[in-house]
């Protein structure tokens, strides 16, 4: 009877100090110095209730449903200004947050849909814009005849003959080299780009980013270079450049679009460079351009705070400028991603961003159809350098076996 009465005085004091515990823990989050919200997450699985009775914050995303606070992948990784979008992929999340914005934009748009895009697999974005078609939305599709027609066909999908059959027009740009863009046009208002394909590689597992710009006046820019390809059959170094008119303010930012290889995209982005004053960073899937090497060693040797994150294989090839920077010191990293890291980004002097579809090589500045935005604003890049700091944080140093130093 003895034991009995002592076990359960025992109970009772644990019951005491988990109830004083919960107490202590509530009051912190109230005055903000424990997450209690994040705690909560973290102990509901296990426990099946949520102990410090704490909600999570709704969010309302674009589409008008409502998404689930900070802890939500989707919503970790966008950033929305008055004008603006900012995506950037979560390899490994199962929601295609990406693929289903893209979707939202096509089952929004009213009279036209054109498209610059380089490869595609996803029968979601097919369907959609088939919809569209059909309900008169004017749909054309500039594509790479390799990467884009061919592969389709040769991996069984035939979703460009599916959607040709439903009157979605499709063009290929019939050549070597690569129709290599990544942007969309919604009824001539607004214009969808950055460094995704429309894959499910692209969309689920590389890492990637998107940023939607709300201005008619950069879809003219874009839309201008689209009839160069789908009317004027133009592509390559023979398109004709229209650079003149490709500079812009949107909302008091500054904007330049150059597109590769007629505007010699390379020789701005070295210039570029050579003017920054305090901080570089870049995120690069392929950087072989000598020019652009060499005015990032330049300014780190001046002083200028630099530091960049390479796609392991395509930095250990011999045309690459990691083992430039690497020995030299420049601090340079290798990406994390047991996929692909394919951003295509630099962010200078923490308001200038450039992204798009531009990899930082000889065939994208001479070759290839390519495109690049460049953004003077300080609040986007604020959230290209959150992604440079997540991808920071997985990235590896590179192995000193695998570069040459003179």
């Amino acid at each position: 009877m003895a034991a009995k009465k002592k076990t359960s005085k025992a109970q009772s004091n644990l019951t005491l100090f988990i109830t004083i515990a919960i107490l202590i823990i509530t009051l912190l989050g109230a005055l903000g110095y424990i997450d209690t919200v994040a705690l909560d997450d973290a102990l509901e699985p296990f426990l099946g209730v949520r102990i410090f009775l704490t909600t999570r914050e709704p969010v309302v995303v674009d589409d008008g449903s409502v998404g689930v606070g900070v802890n939500n992948p989707e919503v970790e990784n966008t950033a929305q200004g008055d004008w603006w979008t900012v995506y950037f992929t979560q390899p490994g999340s199962e929601n295609n947050f990406v693929a289903n914005e893209l979707i939202g934009l096509i089952n929004g748009a009213q009279n036209t849909i054109h498209i610059a895009s380089f490869e595609f697999d996803l029968p979601d974005v097919a369907q959609a814009l088939e919809a569209a078609e059909g309900r008169g939305v004017e749909v054309q599709w500039v594509t790479d005849d390799e990467h884009g027609i061919e592969a389709d066909e040769d991996d069984g999908l035939y979703l460009f003959e599916e959607m040709e059959d439903a009157g979605v027009e499709v063009k290929d740009d019939h050549r070597g080299a690569l129709m290599h863009n990544k942007f969309w046009i919604f009824d001539g208002t607004t214009t969808w780009t950055g460094s995704t394909n429309i894959t499910e590689n692209g969309t689920l597992y590389n890492n990637n980013n998107v940023i939607v710009i709300q201005s008619a006046a950069l879809s003219r820019v874009y839309e201008r270079e689209f009839q160069e390809m789908w009317t004027a059959d133009e592509f390559g170094p023979t398109s004709t450049s229209t650079v003149a008119q490709q500079d812009l303010v949107i909302n008091g930012t500054a904007v330049s679009v150059r597109f590769g290889p007629e505007d010699d995209v390379a020789d701005l982005l070295a210039a570029l460079l050579s003017q920054a004053q305090s901080e570089i960073r870049f995120m690069a899937f392929s950087f072989t351009h000598e020019d652009m090497g060499n005015a990032i060693l330049s300014r780190a040797q001046s002083g200028v705070d630099v530091a960049g994150i390479f796609e392991q294989r395509g930095s250990e090839t011999e045309y690459s400028e990691l083992s430039k920077l690497y020995c030299a010191g420049v601090p340079v990293m290798q990406d994390g991603n047991p996929r692909t890291f394919h951003h295509k980004v630099l962010i200078i002097d923490a308001h200038i961003v450039v992204t798009g579809s531009f990899n930082f090589s000889n065939n994208a500045n001479e070759s290839n159809d390519e495109n690049v935005v460049i953004i003077d604003n300080a609040e986007i890049a604020a959230e290209y350098l959150k992604e440079f700091d997540r991808r920071w944080a997985e990235a590896q140093q590179p192995d000193a076996g695998d570069v040459t130093c003179p």
